[in-house]
């Protein structure tokens, strides 16, 4: 109930405020969160200084203030999606070369689409559907709260892209008569290590999901890598390259490795842009 109050009261209201605005409203959040809470700053610091340790506590300490900055906007930016029009969106998260994708459409190939939590992931989630011509699926963990849930389920799917949690991705796959993309958000860290496939990231031993490969594999998947850069404040634009169209061919974990090895490449050139707050490296080996 208080859910569904904040949300008529509140988020669905400050999703129409005009840009300026919002921009506005994520600068006081940045003070709330960052110099007031503080929130996270020791998990980001120490990700930080472990991520870069040639790097000295004054570069460590700008990274971090441009990375509240950035998560601040991504907040407001989530909250204005659950009201964005196609056109609003289209000018705000440009896919550059979405043509890439088309081939395997026109061969009947399914593509898994894989990217970390980099730049704005979630208007990417929203803005896959619109520039592909495979029928369009993310993958999503749905949340107990029912009204949340399907809020956002209907925030994220409005523009042609579907939802389907983990444990019915498999039979999406099986049931469909038609080419798919799917979408793998593979940064996060996994429930069980046992299951994860170790890479040398960022510096450090770190277990990366491997989903997206176990998919590419068994379904014939050709693989293409998001790149999102963040051009100004509010608008992005996405890049895709592929990693490869013959995923059986490629030795075991050679596709999660070059995945993570493009992702850290985007990091190191900007690495403000990098969902730092979470405890990315809690497990080992």
């Amino acid at each position: 109930m208080i859910t569904r109050i904040l949300y008529y009261t509140l988020v669905l209201p400050i999703s129409l405020f005009p840009e300026k605005l919002l921009y506005l409203i994520s600068d006081i959040i940045y003070i709330i969160l960052y110099k007031i809470f503080k929130y996270r700053k020791q998990v980001v610091l120490t990700n930080l200084k472990n991520a870069f340790p040639k790097k000295s506590k004054k570069e460590l300490l700008k990274i971090m203030d441009g990375f509240y900055h950035h998560l601040c906007d991504v907040i407001i930016e989530t909250i204005k999606g659950f009201t964005i029009s196609e056109g609003y969106l289209r000018r705000h998260f440009v896919i550059k070369n979405a043509e890439l994708s088309s081939g395997f459409t026109e061969m009947g190939q399914n593509v898994i689409f894989v990217g970390g939590h980099y730049n704005n992931w979630e208007l990417c989630g929203q803005a896959f559907g619109l520039y592909s011509k495979h029928k369009c699926i993310a993958i999503y963990k749905p949340l107990s709260n029912k009204f949340l849930n399907n809020t956002i389920y209907a925030s994220r799917s409005k523009h042609g892209t579907d939802l389907v949690s983990m444990k019915q991705a498999k039979k999406s796959f099986e049931e469909s008569n038609e080419a798919q993309a799917i979408a793998f958000v593979s940064d996060q860290n996994p429930s069980n290590p046992k299951n994860a496939y170790w890479v040398n990231f960022l510096n450090q031993e770190t277990a990366v999901l491997f989903g997206a490969e176990k998919y590419a594999k068994e379904y014939n998947c050709a693989v293409i890598y998001v790149s999102i850069s963040k051009e100004k404040r509010g608008h992005y634009e996405a890049k895709y390259s592929l990693i490869t169209d013959q995923p059986n061919n490629q030795p075991y974990g050679k596709i999660t490795e070059d995945f993570t090895k493009k992702l850290e490449k985007d990091i190191i050139n900007q690495p403000q842009y990098w969902l730092w707050s979470h405890k990315r490296w809690k497990h080992k080996r």
